[in-house]
Protein backbone atom coordinates (compact mmCIF):
# COMPACT_ATOMS: atom_id res chain seq x y z
CA UNK A 1 0.00 0.00 0.00
CA UNK A 2 1.20 3.50 -0.82
CA UNK A 3 2.04 5.59 2.22
CA UNK A 4 2.94 8.89 0.56
CA UNK A 5 6.51 8.62 1.77
CA UNK A 6 7.88 6.04 -0.64
CA UNK A 7 11.14 7.02 -2.30
CA UNK A 8 10.67 8.62 -5.68
CA UNK A 9 7.01 9.60 -5.34
CA UNK A 10 6.23 13.16 -6.40
CA UNK A 11 3.40 15.06 -4.71
CA UNK A 12 1.21 16.64 -7.38
CA UNK A 13 -1.64 18.29 -5.51
CA UNK A 14 -4.16 17.97 -2.72
CA UNK A 15 -6.68 15.21 -3.47
CA UNK A 16 -9.49 17.76 -2.96
CA UNK A 17 -8.24 19.75 -5.97
CA UNK A 18 -9.45 16.98 -8.28
CA UNK A 19 -13.24 16.91 -8.34
CA UNK A 20 -15.15 14.13 -10.09
CA UNK A 21 -15.00 14.69 -13.88
CA UNK A 22 -13.69 18.20 -13.27
CA UNK A 23 -10.68 20.26 -14.23
CA UNK A 24 -7.42 18.32 -14.44
CA UNK A 25 -4.19 19.13 -12.64
CA UNK A 26 -1.59 19.84 -15.36
CA UNK A 27 2.11 19.36 -14.66
CA UNK A 28 5.41 19.27 -16.53
CA UNK A 29 7.50 16.14 -17.06
CA UNK A 30 10.55 15.08 -19.05
CA UNK A 31 9.90 12.32 -21.58
CA UNK A 32 13.20 10.81 -22.71
CA UNK A 33 14.77 14.11 -21.61
CA UNK A 34 12.33 16.33 -23.54
CA UNK A 35 9.82 18.61 -21.75
CA UNK A 36 6.17 17.56 -22.08
CA UNK A 37 2.94 18.23 -20.24
CA UNK A 38 0.93 15.66 -18.31
CA UNK A 39 -2.37 15.79 -16.47
CA UNK A 40 -4.20 14.06 -13.63
CA UNK A 41 -7.96 13.98 -13.22
CA UNK A 42 -10.56 12.21 -11.12
CA UNK A 43 -12.95 9.93 -12.99
CA UNK A 44 -15.28 7.28 -11.52
CA UNK A 45 -13.89 8.04 -8.08
CA UNK A 46 -10.23 7.39 -8.85
CA UNK A 47 -7.34 9.51 -10.04
CA UNK A 48 -5.82 8.76 -13.45
CA UNK A 49 -2.93 10.52 -15.20
CA UNK A 50 -1.69 10.68 -18.78
CA UNK A 51 0.76 12.52 -20.95
CA UNK A 52 -0.98 15.49 -22.55
CA UNK A 53 -0.26 14.15 -26.02
CA UNK A 54 -2.85 12.96 -28.52
CA UNK A 55 -2.16 9.60 -30.15
CA UNK A 56 -3.28 10.94 -33.55
CA UNK A 57 -1.02 14.00 -33.62
CA UNK A 58 1.56 14.61 -30.90
CA UNK A 59 -0.10 17.81 -29.67
CA UNK A 60 -1.53 18.96 -26.34
CA UNK A 61 -5.21 18.09 -26.08
CA UNK A 62 -6.84 20.46 -23.59
CA UNK A 63 -9.17 23.05 -25.10
CA UNK A 64 -8.65 25.35 -22.09
CA UNK A 65 -5.96 24.88 -19.43
CA UNK A 66 -6.88 21.71 -17.53
CA UNK A 67 -10.07 21.08 -19.52
CA UNK A 68 -9.94 17.70 -21.27
CA UNK A 69 -13.44 16.26 -20.99
CA UNK A 70 -16.27 16.56 -23.51
CA UNK A 71 -19.46 18.54 -22.81
CA UNK A 72 -21.07 15.49 -21.14
CA UNK A 73 -17.95 15.00 -18.95
CA UNK A 74 -17.74 11.40 -20.17
CA UNK A 75 -14.65 11.24 -22.45
CA UNK A 76 -11.25 12.89 -22.84
CA UNK A 77 -11.34 14.70 -26.19
CA UNK A 78 -8.46 16.18 -28.17
CA UNK A 79 -9.29 19.77 -29.00
CA UNK A 80 -7.49 19.63 -32.35
CA UNK A 81 -9.08 16.75 -34.30
CA UNK A 82 -11.63 15.30 -31.89
CA UNK A 83 -9.88 12.05 -31.00
CA UNK A 84 -11.84 10.60 -28.07
CA UNK A 85 -10.43 8.53 -25.20
CA UNK A 86 -11.87 6.54 -22.31
CA UNK A 87 -10.71 8.30 -19.09
CA UNK A 88 -10.43 5.06 -17.10
CA UNK A 89 -7.73 3.52 -19.29
CA UNK A 90 -6.80 6.04 -22.03
CA UNK A 91 -8.10 3.75 -24.80
CA UNK A 92 -9.21 5.42 -28.05
CA UNK A 93 -12.99 5.13 -28.45
CA UNK A 94 -13.54 7.41 -31.44
CA UNK A 95 -12.02 9.74 -33.96
CA UNK A 96 -8.65 9.60 -35.68
CA UNK A 97 -6.73 7.83 -32.89
CA UNK A 98 -7.38 4.33 -34.24
CA UNK A 99 -6.55 1.60 -31.74
CA UNK A 100 -4.19 3.87 -29.83
CA UNK A 101 -4.04 4.60 -26.14
CA UNK A 102 -2.88 7.60 -24.15
CA UNK A 103 0.38 7.14 -22.24
CA UNK A 104 -0.63 6.46 -18.64
CA UNK A 105 1.35 7.64 -15.63
CA UNK A 106 1.27 5.80 -12.30
CA UNK A 107 -0.53 7.83 -9.62
CA UNK A 108 -1.94 7.15 -6.15
CA UNK A 109 -3.82 8.98 -3.41
CA UNK A 110 -2.57 8.95 0.15
CA UNK A 111 -3.04 11.18 3.16
CA UNK A 112 -5.20 13.69 1.28
CA UNK A 113 -2.71 14.16 -1.57
CA UNK A 114 -2.14 12.83 -5.09
CA UNK A 115 1.28 11.38 -5.87
CA UNK A 116 2.93 10.45 -9.16
CA UNK A 117 5.50 7.69 -9.57
CA UNK A 118 8.06 8.66 -12.23
CA UNK A 119 9.27 5.92 -14.57
CA UNK A 120 12.67 5.47 -16.23
CA UNK A 121 11.41 7.25 -19.37
CA UNK A 122 9.17 9.87 -17.74
CA UNK A 123 10.86 11.91 -15.03
CA UNK A 124 10.09 15.07 -13.05
CA UNK A 125 10.88 18.35 -14.70
CA UNK A 126 13.12 20.34 -12.34
CA UNK A 127 12.76 24.07 -12.96
CA UNK A 128 15.83 24.87 -10.92
CA UNK A 129 18.18 22.87 -13.14
CA UNK A 130 20.56 25.06 -15.14
CA UNK A 131 19.82 25.35 -18.83
CA UNK A 132 22.06 23.20 -21.02
CA UNK A 133 25.09 25.04 -22.36
CA UNK A 134 25.20 25.54 -26.07
CA UNK A 135 28.29 24.43 -27.95
CA UNK A 136 30.69 27.18 -29.04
Amino acid sequence: MFTGSEAGAVRLCAASELTEAGRAFVFDVLVHGQPERAFALRFDGRVVAYLNRCVHVAAEMDWQPGEFLDADRRFIVCSIHGATYEPADGRCVGGPCGKGRLTALAVAESGGAVYWYPSPNIQPFAFDEPAPRSSP
